[in-house]
């Protein structure tokens, strides 16, 4: 395991900072430690000065003033440098996270499906926590240790030179600890990240289905095993703590002997006379500093063990290039949405291909039972499912699909909030856009309504319109030239229906290109092409007055 991934350094400008800065605060801390070492033998040799001689130097009153600011400066290099790790670590957080979650949503859902939706939440919520430890502790350690182990070594060879010799040669002895105890940790952190990657997915899979087990009375059973689970984490956790302890202690021991070995030295020296008082008490107080920053480098490194764990997983997650391809994309021709020989791939139907062109103005029902693949050829349109064919977007020239696009899930996917919020997804929506897409949609709710989580406190019917509202908010605003619906009114009465076929219309002849997935005859009967998915993938587009598309 790498004690700086390089990989970090290069994704987040904030780490490189800090790595800088720390090295700078290092190297105050390295000056002021010497200084603080300086003061006190000198302190100690003018006492005993004046012990023998009965008066006090005049230099010793100056001297402590240094000894006095060198522990100032000290203290304030130390402040700084817990205060850098902080925000450091808060940022360099915020920046993975984001990186992630863009990139996931760059890939689609088709790369997300590959991987564990509980063990990904992990790693971005309490994984990444674990950089605490990391910034705040173990990376301003390291390039303390990079710095003040060979400053140390040189003050102490000047100051005296049998003694550096001594140090030289003991110090390789803590790295080699170190390496020793890595090697039997790392397999056992993790093993530990994993556990705690499947207590997340037990307790995220045991929410998400618990309406379903209580129905059928096996919610009680989730109880003992999310208990196994945690039993299982908890002595992980104790078996990583006994081993950090241990590495700890063998640590403590190797520097320990290390500077008693310095220390006999000087005090058989300093017995014979060939050391002087100043020059021994400047070692002896030098000596241990040379030995600490080793020995905590190597005990923070097991502290910071899971910031560790977890920044590899989210930088293998972002080198990750297995993402299957979601087909080409070309670039807008006019305003029109043109699909070429479309044909999406699933696991248990080949689905088109699929041939047409549709103007600004046009509305394109996707009709089929369920399970025929419309929800998966809209997929396609968005450019998060894999195909084959071509399919050609309108917009500006060199935009995303994101940002040409509108588009509205089958599910409302509301969350906690407002109505207004919900239908703007801003914490700061126009009220009279806000209203207008909810009037549009027959829905005469005040949007200041609050909306529990997935919308709870709202019946199916009025979650499904908020859910088309905000579509209709997004395309007006933003002036999207494609909007994409998947099943917007299968929870809807015949008159809830009408208003959002005719929003869907008005759309249309604003300009945008519609394309709606639905099997209600009401839907179908408003668009003016009609793509036929049958059962066995075969595709039909028509139409409506009945030619071929």
């Amino acid at each position: 395991m790498k004690p700086l991934d390089p990989r970090l350094l290069r994704l987040s400008r904030t780490a490189r900072g800090f790595i800088v800065a720390a090295a700078g605060t290092g190297v105050l801390r390295t000056l002021a430690t010497i200084g603080i070492a300086w003061g006190i033998a000198a302190s100690v040799t003018l006492g005993v000065d004046a012990v023998h001689r009965g008066v006090v130097p005049a230099a010793l009153a100056q001297t402590l003033t240094i000894l006095g600011a060198a522990f100032v400066v000290r203290a304030g290099a130390a402040w700084a440098t817990d205060d850098l790790a902080a925000r450091a670590a808060a940022t360099v957080k915020s920046e993975l996270r984001a990186t992630v979650l863009a990139r996931a949503a760059e890939r689609g859902p088709s790369w997300l499906t590959t991987r564990s939706s509980a063990g990904f939440a992990t790693t971005l919520g309490p994984g990444l926590d674990a950089l605490d430890a990391y910034f705040g502790r173990y990376l301003p350690q390291l390039a303390l240790t990079a710095i003040a182990t060979p400053m140390l070594l040189v003050a102490i060879g000047l100051g005296d030179l049998t003694s550096g010799i001594i140090i030289v040669c003991a110090l390789p002895v803590i790295p080699v600890f170190m390496i020793l105890i890595g090697l039997a940790t790392q397999s056992l952190q993790r093993r530990q990240s994993d556990a705690l990657a499947r207590l997340g997915g037990a307790f995220t899979e045991a929410v998400e289905g618990l309406a379903t087990l209580k129905v059928f009375g096996r919610a009680r059973r989730q109880v003992g095993r999310i208990a196994t689970v945690t039993d299982q984490y908890r002595r992980g956790t104790l078996g990583v703590l006994r081993l950090s302890f241990v590495s700890g202690f063998a640590l403590e021991l190797a520097a320990s002997l290390s500077v008693a070995l310095v220390a006999v030295s000087i005090g058989i020296r300093l017995v014979d006379g060939s050391l002087g008082l100043g020059a021994a008490m400047f070692v002896l107080v030098l000596a241990p500093e040379a030995f600490a920053p080793v020995r905590q480098v190597g005990a923070d490194f097991h502290a910071a063990q899971d910031g560790v764990e977890a920044s590899a997983a989210v930088l293998d997650v972002l080198d990750d290039d297995t993402a299957p391809s979601a087909g080409p994309v070309g670039e807008p021709a006019a305003d029109d949405l043109v699909l070429e020989g479309v044909t999406v791939r699933r696991p248990d139907v080949v689905i088109g291909p699929v041939d047409l062109r549709a103007t600004p103005g046009t509305v394109i029902v996707l009709a089929g039972p369920s399970g025929s693949g419309k929800s998966s050829l809209l997929a396609a349109v968005r450019g998060v499912l894999p195909h084959d064919g071509t399919i050609t977007v309108p917009g500006a020239a060199g935009s995303t699909i994101t940002d040409r696009t509108t588009w509205a899930d089958q599910r409302p996917r509301l969350v906690r909030g407002t109505i207004a919020e919900n239908v703007a997804l801003s914490a700061t929506p126009d009220d009279d856009a806000v209203r207008s897409a909810l009037r549009a949609t027959g829905l005469g709710l005040d949007p200041r309504l609050p909306v529990g989580s997935d919308g709870s406190g709202l019946s199916g019917g009025q979650a499904q319109r908020v859910a088309v509202a905000r579509a209709l908010y997004r395309a007006r605003r933003v002036g999207t030239p494609l909007v994409l619906l998947d099943e917007p009114t299968s929870a809807l009465d015949a008159e809830a229906e009408a208003h959002v076929v005719a929003a869907v219309r008005r759309l249309a002849e604003d300009g945008a290109v519609v394309v709606v997935a639905s099997h209600r005859p009401a839907v179908v009967a408003a668009g003016d092409v009609r793509v036929d998915l049958h059962s066995g993938g075969s595709v039909t587009v028509a139409r409506a007055d009945g030619a071929r598309a």
